[in-house]
């Protein structure tokens, strides 16, 4: 079966919507043949670009190349070649333009969307405008959300807008995991910090060190902790003590043991170091989390007497 070469829509957003913190303005599929025009003049004038002079969005848009090549370029990247299965990423106020390779066009989805999420994401640098292309291959999961969100677009259902936003910052977190596995590319890395992972699960209730799980690996301790933290975000002795934390958690379901008790378990240096650190750590003390846990009533909690 022939795919249609255009499915474009151009939403409406509500004062509703746009408190949910993400809204799609657009979402689309084109196939541009060799030789022929880009961009089809089928788009709104706000969204229509003449490829030589480029344009400035207001919004922020994925687009996603699943056939043909072609050119990228921004205020922040210079000329670059894009390729089948690459995804870029275009910001409000950025200069850009791209367009197909004139011999061979291409297949392109595209999603525009706005608001305060992805706006918190930009500024905490999960998504940068001098690093906007993702590399992610041939996904046939990306292109069947893509079909989905176009459907649900074609609705507009209440509640439709929640949805489709939604798939959205799905898509947001799969190109950030993406990236950041593609870092690691060295297998035998990838291999080691998973090791060290499971013998720090392991060995909860002993004295293991950071620096003697290092040792035990064969490799040096400050490359060990750059590595480990790189790939995990937490420096090996705080992914340890979070390690800790969650069993102490689960250990805690269970009224029989006291708090010395699981402090003694999980080696802490004495209940009252355990205390002090779950507190920091969970804005709890053990036995209130355990109260709360449990289903009994403690100052602050939300729990209501039922009698």
């Amino acid at each position: 079966m022939k795919k249609e070469s255009a499915n474009i829509k151009y939403l409406t957003v509500n004062e509703i919507d746009t408190k949910w913190g993400m809204t799609v303005t657009t979402v689309g599929f084109q196939q541009i043949d060799p030789k022929t025009v880009y961009p089809p003049s089928i788009h709104p004038s706000e969204y229509y670009f003449n490829p030589d002079k480029g344009r400035i969005l207001h919004e922020y848009q994925l687009v996603y190349v699943t056939e043909g090549e072609g050119k990228f370029r921004s205020d922040s990247v210079k000329p670059t070649k894009i390729k089948a299965g690459n995804i870029f990423m275009l910001f409000p106020g950025e200069w850009h333009s791209y367009q197909p390779d004139r011999n061979l066009g291409w297949s392109e989805y595209w999603i525009g969307f706005t608001g305060s999420y992805i706006e918190q994401l930009v500024r905490m640098n999960f998504f940068q405008k001098n690093d906007p292309i993702f590399n992610i291959g041939h996904q046939d999961w990306i292109v069947e959300l893509f079909v989905k969100i176009m459907e649900q677009a074609k609705t507009e259902k209440i509640g439709f807008q929640q949805l489709i936003s939604g798939a959205t910052t799905y898509i947001l977190g799969q190109l950030y995991s993406i990236r950041r596995n593609n870092e690691f590319g060295n297998k035998e890395i990838e291999n080691l910090i998973n090791h060290a992972r499971v013998v720090m699960r392991e060995n909860l209730h002993t004295e293991l060190s950071p620096e003697t799980l290092a040792a035990s690996l064969n490799i040096g301790y400050s490359w060990f902790r750059r590595m480990f933290k790189q790939y995990t975000g937490l420096a090996p002795a705080q992914y340890q003590l979070q390690l800790k934390i969650q069993k102490a958690k689960e250990l805690l379901m269970d009224p029989k043991l006291s708090i010395k008790e699981i402090a003694f378990r999980l080696n802490f240096y004495s209940h009252y170091h355990f205390s002090n650190l779950f507190r920091k750590k969970t804005g709890f003390s053990p036995s209130e989390f355990r109260k709360m846990s449990i289903g009994e009533t403690f100052p602050g909690s939300f729990l209501l007497d039922s009698r």
